[in-house]
């Protein structure tokens, strides 16, 4: 088993891919990320979402078309996937089509996919629906934009919080084992440990 990463969007957003033999479990979709997948011989099988902002979701359409199920912490809101901001105010022109989940995580603790534990937890703040996907067996975990190295989310759109956003990760991220790989939403991975030690926003 092992973890690709694609950065891709007009943001510059982390993608991950888990390959599992042919198949894959895809965390996060930036633009372009199925081409990846393809290119790799690899068929999608789940795609799961950290948030519904616009720059994770580039891609879910094109994951879907591949048979891929969507899992994600909420129903699709407009008002998540934010991108009417980034047209009119940030000039990036994204067009999202509204997508149905094959399954809510808004209650689940664990997940299974053909035998992988995936534990996750919510923890907003940067979004209302953000959530991270921890996998012991990979010792990683999928942060979304939560945590990144020596960095947060931001807390400054509608819905935001800084203060939830801080009590969330040292309550449900800082708790993870210190090694812990970090993969977050957008720069290089880290570890829980350097973070602790290290994130001067904590």
């Amino acid at each position: 088993m092992q973890i690709h990463s694609y950065t891709g969007g007009h943001v510059f957003t982390n993608g991950y891919v888990i390959e599992r033999g042919d198949s894959c479990i895809v965390i996060d979709a930036p633009a372009r990320i199925n081409e990846v997948i393809s290119q790799r011989g690899l068929k999608p099988t789940h795609l799961l979402l950290t948030h519904q902002h616009f720059d994770h979701t580039e891609d879910v359409e094109a994951l879907q078309k591949l048979g891929c199920k969507v899992y994600m912490h909420s129903n699709y809101q407009e008002v998540l996937i934010r991108q009417k901001e980034a047209r009119e105010n940030w000039g990036i022109p994204v067009n999202i089509k509204p997508f149905e989940a094959d399954k809510l995580l808004e209650d689940v603790s664990e997940i299974e996919i053909d035998g992988l534990q995936i534990k996750i937890s919510h923890v907003p703040g940067h979004s209302p629906d953000s959530i991270t996907f921890f996998i012991p067996e990979l010792k990683a975990v999928f942060s979304g934009d939560t945590l990144m190295q020596e960095s947060i989310g931001r807390t400054d759109l509608p819905g935001g919080s800084h203060q939830q956003l801080v009590d969330g990760i040292r309550e449900k991220l800082y708790t993870l084992p210190s090694e812990t790989v970090l993969c977050p939403g957008h720069g290089d991975c880290s570890s829980i440990g350097n973070e602790v030690s290290n994130n001067p926003f904590i």
